[in-house]
């Protein structure tokens, strides 16, 4: 369920005006997703999303439409906002911010639908992203680093019930280990943060949006990239070599990895695991609910992902491993290196 907010007809009536949609010819809401409330607005000039946005305030929501906006104005396949009659891009309603896109036709890539050539464009996708906001200066706090993440397990750990032990001591070490590992002089800029298939939205073989930028902000690249991995890659009972290797071939199609990346690439896929872990926790035990109206995700998923990565249990890592230590291409590193240092003279 991701219908969490109502919007009344009149507050709808005066968006549909204001930003000269049409006649109005119906509402629904849509229950996939689990962070805001979204709308199919059908009127006389065609399909719209209405998004009410949950968890952000004024300044964070700015901040993502101008980062929306920058990215259309350089071809990447994402959401168009919408302006109203006075040129804003937003709106607050009952205390809420609401924003309107042009709807996009097209089928998100889950299960059998996420391809090896999919991944492939998935892959080149998230690369251009990180190479395309490379003139974005703006900030963009991110919400989800390790020390956010860290003390967010500090809040939760003890509320969880006494049969997680086994869990609990698995997040212990965890976040102590990420903690002697961190390494932040890896290439950093504008991640996504949450590539999941269900913001792949295709048509036919062609990537026609990137959706949801909630979690966009600063980061490392390489932690955008392990995050994709996980949510693509991993069934839940293990790695998919294949998948991992077609993502990657699509990546590494726009921009090369370092060696420092390469290396980092084992811990960042680890932190990813442990991010979703322990967020996916928070939301179940101390976000409030309102008459059991929000869907959370199972926090499982991504344990059981961790466990894999930490190789406590089988699920295809050791062929990721290798993957990553025969992936690096020494010679094509110089000729980045030497194309940077050209391009900087």
């Amino acid at each position: 369920m991701a219908v969490y907010t109502p919007i009344d007809k009149k507050h709808l009536a005066e968006i549909v005006e204001d930003y000269n949609l049409g006649k109005l010819g119906s509402c629904t809401g849509i229950t996939a997703g689990s962070v805001n409330t979204n709308y199919l607005v059908e009127t006389s000039r065609g399909k719209f999303l209405l998004r009410i946005d949950e968890v952000k305030n004024e300044l964070d929501v700015k901040r993502e439409l101008d980062l929306i906006l920058f990215l259309r104005k350089h071809a990447f396949p994402c959401p168009q906002p919408l302006a109203d009659v006075r040129n804003h891009h937003y709106r607050e309603v009952t205390g809420k911010y609401v924003t309107v896109y042009r709807w996009i036709d097209g089928r998100p890539a889950v299960g059998d639908r996420l391809t090896p050539a999919r991944l492939e464009t998935a892959g080149r996708a998230l690369a251009d992203l990180h190479t395309v906001t490379k003139s974005y200066k703006k900030g963009i706090e991110n919400r989800f680093g390790y020390d956010r993440i860290a003390a967010v397990y500090g809040e939760i750990r003890r509320r969880l019930p006494s049969y997680f032990k086994r869990i609990t001591r698995t997040l212990d070490d965890e976040v102590e280990y990420l903690r002697h590992y961190l390494e932040n002089k890896l290439p950093k800029g504008i991640i996504h943060g949450d590539l999941f298939p269900d913001n792949l939205l295709f048509r036919g073989e062609k990537l026609v949006a990137v959706l949801d930028f909630e979690a966009a902000s600063r980061g490392k690249f390489i932690f955008d990239l392990a995050t994709a991995v996980n949510a693509l890659c991993c069934d839940g009972q293990s790695y998919s070599l294949p998948k991992f290797e077609a993502l990657i071939a699509g990546y590494e199609s726009l921009r090369p990895l370092s060696l420092a990346e390469w290396d980092a690439f084992p811990n960042e896929l680890r932190l990813s695991a442990l991010r979703f872990t322990i967020t996916r926790l928070h939301d179940f035990f101390l976000r409030a609910v309102e008459d059991g109206k929000r869907d959370d995700k199972d926090f499982r998923d991504f344990y059981e992902r961790l466990r894999i990565l930490r190789r406590e249990r089988d699920g295809g890592m050791e062929g990721l491993l290798m993957a990553m230590a025969t992936g690096y291409d020494y010679r094509k590193y110089q000729r980045v290196k030497a194309m940077e240092k050209r391009g900087s003279k």
